[in-house]
């Protein structure tokens, strides 16, 4: 209980202070082992509200790779496989009137699922990070998104294990291919925040690797990936929820609840693997945007990179 009162304080002390600063990137480590690192922008004058979002990093990946950049001779391929940070960009100079602070969360193992396992009090950290740095952002209007992919989807799950009720500051929770953690136990939560919390939105980004091969082998099992997943959650909401499918060359997509509610499968006809592309090709962008005014507004979800200018 002392370790967590003593990271709550450094929290609060950090982002409070970093809110203020006119650095666009910082980070801080607590809990010894977690990596924060903050994205924001130059403070305007055109914005009338602050949107924080938690980007959970995959597995095996680091915050500099999650943020990419233009790849040189010798780098490593995961520096070209994500540009959450042009990707941003690219959100933010569509959507000038909103504040986007986005928070890289990383830790020691570089896994998510691993580090949850490593740590019987995952639930109150995970809770702990969360609502410090809301509650800590000078912001009049402000709310969280909570983002992921790969194993970072763990993180989410593990938040909404140490709450009774997912909070009403959360308006969006979206799973690039990574709701491996999806159980039915969760369902009643997500309802009663759909229903309960105005403007809150839920997307799920999926393809079908129950059939991909990784050197003539499955790569998951008959219950475990995102595409069993993912068609488990839709079929809980279909309980509740009406849905329009709408099928295109390469996604097929349910949306439902006045399209706060949005699902998109990619289909899998030579049993590949396209696990990264999901991000890679404006899935962070649609994330944010979909079932909003700026919705495929300058991009595709699965189309060519539209961020591409801004990748540094």
């Amino acid at each position: 209980m002392r370790s967590l009162i003593f990271a709550n304080l450094i929290l609060l002390n950090f982002f409070s202070a970093f809110a203020q600063s006119v650095n666009m990137i910082d980070s801080i480590i607590v809990y010894d082992d977690i990596k924060i690192s903050i994205d924001k922008p130059i403070i305007s004058n055109k914005a009338n509200r602050t949107c924080i979002i938690f980007y959970a990093l995959p597995n095996g990946n680091t915050t500099a790779m999650t943020m990419g950049k233009k790849m040189q001779s010798g780098d490593d391929w995961h520096f070209d496989i994500q540009h959450i940070q042009a990707q941003t960009a690219f959100i933010r100079a569509s959507d000038p009137h909103t504040e986007y602070v986005v928070c890289y969360l990383e830790n020691s193992l570089k896994s998510w699922p691993a580090w949850k396992s490593k740590h019987l009090d995952y639930k109150k950290i995970y809770v702990q990070i969360i609502d410090s740095i809301y509650h800590s952002y000078p912001a009049k209007v402000k709310s969280v998104y909570l983002n992921g992919h790969s194993g970072g989807g763990s993180f989410i799950f593990g938040f909404l294990d140490g709450v009774e009720n997912i909070p009403a500051y959360v308006k969006r929770i979206s799973f690039l291919d990574s709701d491996y953690g999806y159980a039915k136990s969760f369902y009643s939560k997500f309802k009663k925040w759909l229903r309960n919390v105005k403007k809150s939105c839920l997307n799920v980004f999926a393809y079908n690797d129950s059939i991909a091969l990784y050197n003539g082998k499955r790569i998951v099992s008959d219950t475990g990936g995102t595409w069993v997943r993912s068609h488990l959650f839709l079929n809980d909401l279909k309980n509740d929820f009406k849905f329009n499918e709408t099928i295109s060359d390469s996604i097929v997509m349910y949306k439902g609840f006045r399209r706060r509610i949005q699902f998109f499968f990619k289909p899998n006809y030579n049993r590949g693997i396209y696990h990264t592309q999901q991000v890679e090709l404006n899935g962070f962008i649609h994330s944010i945007f979909c079932g909003t005014r700026f919705d495929s507004r300058g991009y595709q979800y699965y189309g060519s990179r539209a961020y591409t200018k801004f990748i540094e």
